[in-house]
């Protein structure tokens, strides 16, 4: 059964600075954007979680200088006395509100040996290159920065708790200019044994968002193990900080396409190519899909809506019925030539939440040559794809609202004697 214990939690002292610190996380910006969101707030977590920001632009973001800065920064806000430690471990709720549409999950930390075990599953492959780049930052600041967005299936017996929980006054309410709410809660400690039984009976939780977070803290617990001769298991480094949401509650978006190139096709031969696997309706004027296993496409200043032809796929397969695969299969692999989209520079993934104008904007100016409207994945597919022990293809889902990073921060302790340094 999974493991889900309360933590001390590091966070802002106040709702006026809570504000001022929470910051997106530092994987659905680029540097620059960094720059300009946090230009004028030294309060701003970018600092800490993008702290390329306050080095010279032409330093390499993995450079040392990087984690060093991190670690310095983190030093001072906590010198500073903009984030305080509490005293005592807790549980914690996390509340958005976005166009109206909540979600609230409870912040806790869950464990390496559950991940180990698959207790915790995934549905993305990680990247070893982005895997060493947050255990380098985890390693410098002794801490989790960031929430690992995770869900379960809905169970009353937890929704009654936080119903009761957030009747209380929170830590932090506040709107972002972003127009999301954020509410943060200290859940009462006469509910913590409560939790963490009701969470004992759950036989698996699912990682929502956030591959690359839990893989680089396992990564650091199991090294960190190897380092203590003391290690007993209690120690903070075997456990990671998440959010947990029911389900139900989340909104999957969907990851778009635009590529830069016809891989060599003159503009007719590309469509008709495409015409041997679609059908074609040109003029598409809703130019999104609606259901699945279509997709909308931006070609030339106009919208088509493409339908698989029958046999395309195998609509039993968890891996192969998805509509990314689909597209992918069928079109970016064999007609344009984009074998892997992690890493393909013809190809760029663009989330839902950029809307369609985005889309026809990087084709019409910024010399993209098309653009691909994809159906959201479901939590069902995402669910059958991580039970069956696959992954998805690279960015199927887009998660919105982001998790904000400074809100709630797990920090490790120290073993004596042993010197973490150089993992």
């Amino acid at each position: 059964m999974v493991v889900f214990r309360p933590f001390k939690a590091v966070r802002p002292k106040n709702q006026e600075l809570a504000k001022k610190i929470a910051s997106l996380p530092y994987d659905v910006i680029d540097s620059i954007e960094a720059r300009e969101i946090s230009g004028g707030n030294p309060f701003s977590f970018l600092h800490v979680v993008k702290p390329e920001i306050d080095l010279d632009p032409g330093v390499d973001p993995y450079d040392d200088a990087v984690y060093a800065k991190a670690k310095d920064n983190f030093k001072k806000f906590k010198e500073q006395g903009w984030l305080i430690r509490d005293e005592k471990p807790g549980f914690y709720i996390y509340r958005q509100v976005m166009e109206g549409r909540g979600q609230s999950g409870l912040v806790g930390c869950v464990s390496a040996q559950d991940y180990w075990d698959n207790k915790i599953r995934k549905h993305e492959l990680t990247r070893k290159e982005k895997e060493e780049d947050r255990m380098r930052h985890i390693n410098a600041l002794n801490a989790n920065t960031g929430l690992v967005f995770s869900f379960y299936p809905r169970r009353k017996d937890i929704e009654e708790i936080v119903d009761k929980a957030v009747q209380g006054q929170p830590l932090y309410d506040f709107t972002g200019e972003d127009g999301i709410r954020h509410t943060v809660w200290r859940v009462e400690d006469d509910l913590t044994e409560k939790i963490k039984e009701h969470f004992s009976q759950i036989s698996h939780i699912y990682i929502a968002d956030g591959h690359h977070r839990a893989a680089a803290a396992v990564e650091i617990a199991e090294r960190r193990r190897e380092c203590n001769p003391n290690h007993n298991g209690s120690e903070e480094y075997n456990f990671f900080i998440a959010t947990v949401f029911p389900a139900e509650d989340l909104r999957i978006m969907e990851c778009n396409r635009v590529v830069k190139k016809l891989n060599g096709h003159s503009d007719q031969e590309y469509l008709e190519k495409i015409t041997e696997k679609f059908e074609i309706l040109e003029g598409y004027k809703e130019k999104k899909p609606k259901r699945k296993r279509t997709f909308g496409m931006y070609f030339e200043g106009m919208w088509y809506l493409l339908t698989p032809k029958p046999r395309m796929y195998d609509k039993d397969d968890p891996i192969e019925s998805l509509d990314v695969s689909i597209l992918q299969d069928n079109l970016l692999a064999p007609i344009l030539g984009i074998k892997d989209p992690r890493t393909d520079p013809n190809i760029d993934i663009i989330g839902g939440i950029r809307g369609l104008d985005e889309l026809e904007q990087r084709v019409d100016s910024e010399g993209m040559r098309v653009a691909f409207a994809l159906f959201p994945t479901s939590m069902e597919e995402l669910m059958r794809v991580a039970d069956s022990g696959l992954v998805m293809p690279p960015k199927s889902t887009w998660f919105e609202p982001k998790l904000r990073s400074g809100l709630l921060i797990h920090s490790y302790n120290i073993a004596q004697g042993v010197s973490y340094s150089t993992l």
